[in-house]
């Protein structure tokens, strides 16, 4: 369980990093576009962060499941507590992914990027709110590679 445990935890970092740095200059970099410009580019990586995520995304979701799981069944104390909580951090992570960013996603890739008002009216309604769930979500998939890492270092 170990391997799981740590395979899962290298999942969610990397979901963490590329989130944060969608969050700290991908998404600030966007916002220096024209609001059309910028609707076209996060429709582009729309299109390519699925196949680009899919291995870390089905690693940290089937992960935490078993860690979760496996944690509840056989382990006890502070080695419990580290592998739940990073467990329950992972998904919640993927659960605000699913929540909230792919239908705002989905949302985005309707607009037409090429009409300069409706372009700046779903730029400003997308971006603020999907960087801060970003940050939410950022913040969530690194604590619970730390908490997977630390509960693996644990039980030794």
């Amino acid at each position: 369980m170990r391997t799981v445990t740590l395979a899962t935890a290298l999942g969610t970092g990397v979901l963490g990093g590329v989130f944060v740095g969608f969050s700290t200059f991908v998404m600030p970099g966007f916002d220096r576009l024209a609001a059309g410009d910028a609707v076209r580019a996060m429709q582009a990586v729309n299109v390519t962060a699925p196949r680009g995520l899919a291995v870390p995304l089905v690693v940290s979701g089937l992960g935490s499941l078993a860690v979760g799981g496996w944690a509840l069944a056989r382990s006890s104390g502070s080695t419990r507590a580290l592998l739940v909580a990073g467990a329950l951090t992972g998904v919640v992570a993927l659960g605000v992914t699913a929540a909230y960013h792919v239908p705002r996603n989905d949302a985005l890739d309707r607009v037409d990027a090429g009409s300069a008002p409706a372009a700046a009216a779903a730029w400003q309604g997308y971006a603020p709110g999907w960087v801060a769930m970003n940050h939410v979500r950022a913040a969530l998939s690194l604590a619970s590679a730390g908490l997977l890492v630390a509960g693996a270092v644990r039980a030794g």
